[in-house]
């Protein structure tokens, strides 16, 4: 308690120019007093003004008071250093370079407690009592303390920023207003705030939906992670069994298949946690944006929330994940059924089949769905490889061009006897079974020709509409001619208007169940789109229906 008694003495018969005890103390008209040569040195730098004026109060003389010396003050004083109550301010009170100094304040500066918009200026503790105590600094509007004042500024007229131009985007003076923004769209400054700041509530809105949004999405993903394990491990476990027994004649298929799937399995979970973590990372950065424009709210400085609100507000574009869903799922069962039947026709498929069970060609799409493709350079992303399998293809077609193109000829062709072939229907079916994203363009001549989709467990044998591409549940097929074109499916026909072209486009997007067919020329026009839900991998298919009529897969870059 006695060090806070001395410390009140030693402020009470402070100067509160150079802050240190006075000297020659003298009490000017207003009641204030100073040193004599500190008030003198204030006073010099007024007399161009020929107006007086008292530092603490502002009370202005147009005379140039009298200075005497205040003998009762300068006792006192003297008992106060011969008692030793005069202990100087802490340390902690005088401004280091990161803190804002008083501007009143001579010699060593002590802190700011506030800044004045209005003056524009800065003040410590005792600098500051004018503005609590006189009614004419009432409506001065103090803030805390800032080094960015004369940013307020008017660098042409000199003059308090406070409107704000909303045709030019920038604060400007009342003179400004009238002078070079006349005609403008003009309003206070305190109103523009008042705007932004709605708008930076409908943004912090956004962004807390936002990173709910995102945090849902990373729940989603984790349970995608632990369903692709489950199928993965339920893929291996049926393999497995069906290799054992095959075992003498297939155990290294079996431990390559087993090793694909764990591969295939490491690869997607990969995947879904690389979008799991730039969702966290996304979540992280929102966080700090929200923080952010918190701060920015409570800036009580219009012209700092005004200069800095639009760097703030400025969004980074959302990871895409609207897509995410949790859907029945059956990442694997396809290398289950291509094992079996591998079991059952075990020396056919070791010796021409194999693709059939590779996971190569297969995409465990587990990721959210990607927007379909707009342009022929986005569709090439999914181009596909695709040849004719040999065993499918009707004794009329002959195969070229590595098994990608068929020719409907007029006479027999020499091939063998096989369960997979078509009997009466002039068609084939591609080697490689299609699921995922997949793209492939068929280019054909002569008088019509169906490019075509179909289960594998499509209908073989006899002339019945079970067989044929288009007129049954197992096939979809677009027919094309010379004239028109005409979509096929459980034998009835949608007809499809579009641009001639000799080459024809697929696109397929097998879990997500759609079915696109192209005409492609210099453009790419849409001529009919499937939407549906496919249960088994789908095969490529080619039907030429006349004589010397051709269709080939196209080798895309």
């Amino acid at each position: 308690m006695e060090q806070k008694g001395a410390q009140l003495d030693w402020e009470t018969f402070s100067c509160s120019i150079c802050l240190d005890l006075l000297k020659d103390p003298v009490t000017i008209p207003c009641g204030h007093s100073y040193c004599m040569s500190c008030i003198k040195s204030f006073w010099d730098e007024e007399d161009e003004k020929k107006i007086y004026s008292c530092p603490q109060c502002r009370q202005t003389f147009t005379l140039r008071p009298v200075l005497v010396k205040n003998t009762m003050l300068a006792a006192l004083v003297e008992q106060l250093k011969k008692t030793g109550l005069q202990a100087a301010p802490a340390d902690h009170c005088y401004a280091g370079p990161e803190d804002v100094a008083c501007d009143f304040c001579t010699g060593r500066k002590m802190k700011a407690l506030k800044s004045c918009l209005h003056c524009p200026a800065s003040y410590c503790e005792k600098h500051l009592q004018p503005h609590h105590e006189s009614p004419t600094f009432k409506k001065h509007k103090l803030v805390d303390p800032s080094e960015k004042l004369q940013e307020n500024i008017c660098s042409r007229h000199d003059e308090v920023m406070k409107m704000f131009c909303r045709t030019d985007q920038q604060s400007i003076c009342y003179l400004c207003s009238v002078d070079e923004h006349k005609g403008h769209d003009t309003v206070s400054a305190a109103a523009e705030r008042t705007e932004r700041q709605r708008e930076l509530e409908v943004s912090r809105q956004n962004i807390q939906q936002r990173v709910q949004d995102r945090e849902k999405d990373v729940k989603l993903l984790q349970q995608e992670v632990e369903a692709v394990s489950r199928s993965a491990d339920k893929a291996v476990e049926d393999s497995e069994k069906i290799f054992t027994e095959l075992i003498r004649l297939i155990q290294k298929r079996s431990s390559d298949v087993k090793q694909q799937i764990r591969s295939q399995q490491e690869t997607e979970v990969s995947r879904v946690k690389e979008l799991q973590e730039k969702l966290e990372q996304e979540i992280t950065e929102l966080k700090r944006k929200d923080a952010e424009l918190k701060q920015l709210s409570h800036t009580e400085d219009h012209n700092q929330f005004l200069h800095n609100y639009p760097s703030l507000s400025q969004l980074s574009e959302p990871t895409d994940s609207s897509s995410i869903n949790i859907r029945p799922l059956r990442y694997f069962e396809d290398v289950t059924a291509a094992v079996s039947e591998l079991r059952d026709q075990l020396q056919d498929i070791l010796r021409e089949k194999w693709t059939n069970i590779s996971l190569t060609g297969t995409e465990v799409d587990i990721l959210p769905s990607q927007p379909e493709p707009k342009t022929r350079a986005e569709f090439l992303k999914y181009s596909r490889g695709i040849t004719l399998d040999p065993n499918t293809a009707h004794i009329l077609i002959l195969l070229s061009e590595g098994n990608r193109k068929a020719e409907r000829m007029s006479q027999h062709q020499s091939y063998s006897s096989h369960p997979d072939r078509f009997t009466d229907w002039c068609q084939v079916l591609s080697r490689e079974s299609l699921t995922g994203r997949c793209y492939w363009e068929v280019e054909w001549s002569g008088r019509g020709v169906y490019v075509a989709v179909a289960y594998k467990n499509i209908s073989r044998t006899g002339g019945s509409k079970e067989c044929g591409f288009g007129f049954n549940d197992k096939s979809w097929a677009l027919y094309s001619d010379n004239k028109s074109y005409g979509f096929w499916f459980e034998g009835i026909k949608t007809p499809v208007s579009g641009p001639g072209s000799s080459r024809v486009g697929v696109y397929l997007d097998h879990r997500a169940g759609i079915l696109s067919f192209y005409s492609v020329s210099e453009t790419m026009t849409l001529l009919h789109r499937v939407q549906t839900t496919f249960t088994q991998p789908l095969y490529a298919g080619l039907c030429p229906v006349y004589h010397g009529t051709t269709s080939e897969f196209c080798k895309l870059k």
